[in-house]
């Protein structure tokens, strides 16, 4: 698979406004990136702004901090698809993480995956691996598979730091090839985004996909 089709094109700062995301669809359509990933104001938009191209729409449910309520996280899910978007990232409840409750962690996870799949669409799992011990990026990898969600991925890009090569091994290996794995967070250049497909990483979730590619056309080496 060529390197741009492990790209979610990524704009999902506070302050984004409507020409920047036409914008973003417009350099995912002339670069053929597999999605664009933004907030969920803009799915009709993005989704108008793509029509009768491949690039899919996917958005983020529970952002950044992952604390809404399952039933919350399934109102926004069923919204997003129901506007447009095919895929889903959301993040895990963090604070449940944290306070070893892991019962809900799988049912939040098992919920969305279950409206989104009904409406033909995709779930990705955010970890937020920087806050996060070794145990509990295990256990949540292994509910995460457990619950039938379709990635696992890194980070928000919101948080104290992004992907690493080491996380994306980790939760490759806990996970096997039975889902995919997301990096997301810092990926800027072309040799990093080779290094975390390398790692075990199936789709790519930057905001740098422009230069990254240029990278590759510019003599980066190819994939």
């Amino acid at each position: 698979m060529k390197l741009n089709q492990y790209i979610d094109h990524t704009l999902l700062k506070a302050d984004a406004t409507l020409e920047q995301v036409e914008k973003l669809c417009h350099e995912a359509r002339e670069n053929e990136f597999f999605s664009v990933c933004i907030n969920s104001y803009f799915v009709k938009a993005a989704v108008g702004f793509l029509r009768g191209s491949n690039v899919k729409v996917c958005t983020v449910v529970g952002f950044p901090l992952g604390a809404s309520t399952m039933e919350t996280k399934r109102f926004e899910a069923m919204k997003a698809v129901a506007e447009g978007a095919k895929e889903i990232d959301m993040v895990i409840n963090l604070s449940a993480v944290k306070s070893a409750n892991w019962q809900y962690v799988l049912d939040d996870m098992s919920s969305l995956a279950q409206v989104t799949h009904q409406q033909g669409a995709i779930l990705k799992v955010i970890l937020e691996t920087c806050l996060l011990t070794q145990e509990e990026k295990t256990k949540a990898c292994e509910l995460a598979l457990k619950a039938g969600v379709d990635f696992v991925k890194t980070s928000t890009g919101f948080s104290t730091s992004g992907a690493t090569i080491e996380d994306v091994k980790l939760m490759r290996s806990i996970v096997g090839s039975s889902i995919g794995v997301k990096a997301s967070g810092g990926i800027r250049n072309t040799e990093t985004a080779k290094a975390m497909i390398e790692a075990g990483a199936t789709r790519l979730g930057t905001s740098a996909s422009v230069d990254i590619v240029k990278g590759l056309n510019a003599g980066a080496g190819n994939y």
